[in-house]
């Protein structure tokens, strides 16, 4: 990825720190204090797949840096690319899901032995600035409806909230279409047609599923990119998992990565070398050489790099 970055053109200084399994055999925390504060000192990070120990006693790892940054919205753009088999042609959505409350919040205890209860938090606050943003990313990027997924019937109260504050926000926006579905029927709608939606906003759970279905519907998480926004801090990463049976080794496919720095280089203002890369990696999967096996090729990291770094336009 930094590789495919700075032949890209861009004016990148990274600074390596530390997170995952060896953070957390090197300092006894997965997620060090010293990392959060160099992410804190210059407001924006790549973060490449980390493992959270399990049965440990630690914290994921993803939930602590959005609670710590308060980076609340997860933004997941997913389109169609070329040369990529899948039974869908012309997607191109946006999943922006609630990333800091829901019943992500952490907020469980057991109540009695073999009883544990778990919390679902839901605020206006929180509701109100994530679907804003949802209206103003459409408003600025030439989208023209935002659908809000929920589940008020079953849950009156927390998602009742949700729903409330989310068409309290929409008549600020008038000139965008507003729908709202249900998450089951939004889950049946974009196996039939997902080309009918644009942007899709809601609570954390039903964001976390639904972004790694979108994902499905172009080829997988191995291809799409995805950021963690808040209004100080930006954490891009790629939201595919850490494959340990693999690291080391060459074989990971890149592109998800790469694709989520292209995103942060959007974010700091360097949209030509993040151009670059995005046309890139469509005549990469087009020409189909040089391909991992996740994709279909008999290529490695180093085949897929090269490609990507040959087909940068000059």
């Amino acid at each position: 990825m930094q590789a495919i970055v700075k032949a890209a053109g861009a004016n990148v200084v990274w600074i390596e720190a530390w997170a995952g399994l060896d953070a957390a055999d090197r300092f006894g925390d997965p997620l060090p204090s010293a990392t959060l504060d160099l992410v804190r000192r210059y407001r924006v990070a790549m973060k490449g797949p980390c493992t959270t120990p399990i049965g440990k006693g630690f914290r994921s790892i993803n939930v602590r840096l959005r609670k710590e940054l308060d980076l609340y919205v997860s933004l997941r753009p997913v389109s169609t690319l070329p040369g990529v088999n899948v039974p869908y042609e012309g997607v191109d959505l946006i999943v922006v899901r609630e990333n800091t409350e829901g019943l992500y919040s952490g907020q469980e205890h057991v109540v009695v032995p073999g009883v544990v209860e778990s919390l679902r938090i839901i605020t206006t606050t929180a509701a109100e600035r994530i679907v804003r943003y949802a209206f103003e990313l459409a408003q600025h990027g030439g989208r023209r409806r935002v659908t809000f997924c929920h589940k008020a019937d079953v849950m009156p109260l927390s998602d009742g909230l949700f729903l409330k504050t989310a068409r309290a926000v929409a008549d600020d926006f008038p000139f965008l279409e507003f729908e709202e579905i249900h998450v089951d029927r939004l889950c049946l709608h974009l196996a039939l047609d997902p080309t009918r939606f644009d942007v899709l906003v809601m609570e954390n759970l039903f964001g976390d599923v639904v972004s790694d279905l979108c994902a499905g519907l172009v080829g997988g998480l191995g291809l799409v990119p995805g950021a963690n926004l808040g209004q100080k801090y930006a954490v891009f990463e790629a939201v595919h998992g850490s494959a340990p049976d693999i690291a080391g080794k060459g074989l990971a496919n890149p592109i998800a990565l790469l694709r989520s720095a292209a995103m942060m280089l959007v974010h700091i203002g360097q949209r030509k070398p993040a151009q670059r890369i995005e046309e890139s990696v469509r005549r990469t999967l087009s020409n189909r050489r040089g391909l991992t096996r996740d994709l279909g090729g008999d290529g490695n990291t180093a085949t897929l790099t090269h490609e990507l770094i040959a087909n940068l336009d000059p």
